[in-house]
């Protein structure tokens, strides 16, 4: 069976959500440079298994991870693990922004539903509720920690115009995934984020645990909509 390839686009300050199948790669890139996407991540078969910075940033003993690095659910299990990095900065620390965090933070009398709205509503057909949404693990988005005071500053994205990051899917998965709305995180303007979904090619050694085939790679390219 011949491996599928998705290209898609992300607007600028909106999300969307869809599933990845055990084995599948899923490429999040950055087209313009300087720009965050929010992803998050449940198991597809019990929901309330969710992606967990708390016990991916323990395990790993560090906050910035990059390729190798595997991303743990609330239950110690990998979701997902980072197989391709251009970029190497990305954090796992700040929660999505919402309207409370343009209402606290910018000061908005009518502020934007943020990342964490267009997450709610992306979610909502797979039965996932706001009070459901973790921390996300924001591709691209750079937070420098003072090591002294500990302060945390959110400083441009590192990454440039075509850079990526690649996820390889452990378990049947549904995936949140947002072109972000904050713009201190993405250096003062509002982009789009593209993403690729590689189909695991199934083997034909069917029902042996480990045998689907890794897809052919098609570059990451992204066609523009």
């Amino acid at each position: 069976m011949a491996a599928e390839c998705c290209n898609h686009e992300i607007p600028p300050r909106s999300g969307t959500a869809f599933t990845l199948d055990r084995g599948d790669r899923l490429t999040v890139i950055d087209p313009r440079g300087e720009q965050v996407a929010d992803l998050v991540a449940y198991n597809r078969h019990d929901t309330a298994e969710v992606i967990s910075s708390g016990r991916t940033l323990d395990y790993a003993s560090r906050i910035y991870l990059t390729t190798g690095d595997p991303l743990y659910s609330n239950r110690s299990t990998i979701l997902l693990r980072i197989v391709e990095d251009t970029v190497g900065r990305h954090d796992f620390l700040l929660t999505p922004c919402s309207a409370d965090t343009f209402r606290i933070i910018y000061g908005d009398a009518d502020p934007h539903r943020g990342c964490f709205g267009n997450l709610a509503a992306a979610l909502e057909p797979y039965g996932i509720g706001p009070d459901a949404i973790p921390v996300a693990f924001n591709c691209f988005m750079n937070v420098p920690i003072d090591a002294a005071t500990g302060a945390i500053t959110v400083a441009p994205p590192l990454s440039r115009a075509g850079d990526r990051i690649v996820f390889e899917a452990e378990t049947d998965l549904i995936i949140g995934l947002t072109a972000c709305s904050a713009l201190q995180s993405n250096n003062g303007s509002f982009k789009p984020i593209h993403y690729a979904i590689e189909r695991a090619v199934v083997s034909s050694r069917a029902g042996i645990p480990g045998s689907a085939a890794r897809p052919q790679k098609d570059g990451g390219v992204v066609r523009q909509k």
